[in-house]
């Protein structure tokens, strides 16, 4: 292969990653990968797999990505609700200019309601962020 492989790899899966250890230096030169770790970055996790213990090495590269895995989801949660944004301004505009009414019918009361619980926890952070200001 052209490029260097990683030492490790993850398996990202719902909350977190299976951690492989990547080994070429075999006499095939077959890319082969042992699972050491499994890892949950909801609760910061880290369990060996299959009886092993982790070298410092090997949770060094962990807890790396963990700290980028987190880092990286953090900023997509932010880049959502700022798409989020936008699509509320598309719906104003289809709303206000191209809604037929018997598709007004199906959508208006779960955007209305949805608009109000979101509304209603938007102005209680707010509310609670400028109390906190004051203190």
């Amino acid at each position: 292969m052209a490029a260097e492989l990683p030492d490790y790899y993850f398996r990202v899966r719902d909350n977190g990653a299976f951690v492989f250890r990547v080994d070429t230096e075999n006499r095939q030169r077959r890319i082969e990968m042992d699972q050491i770790a499994v890892v949950n970055i909801r609760n910061g996790e880290i369990r060996p797999h299959g009886g092993r213990e982790l070298t410092e090495q090997d949770m060094s590269e962990i807890t790396a990505w963990m700290e980028a895995r987190m880092a990286l989801l953090a900023k997509r949660d932010i880049d959502d609700i700022h798409r989020a944004v936008d699509y509320l301004n598309t719906t104003t505009h289809w709303v206000q200019s191209k809604a037929e009414p018997e598709q007004l019918e199906q959508v208006t009361d779960a955007l209305l309601l949805a608009m109000h619980d979101l509304r209603t926890v938007l102005v209680r952070k707010k509310a609670d962020r400028l109390l906190k200001g004051k203190d």
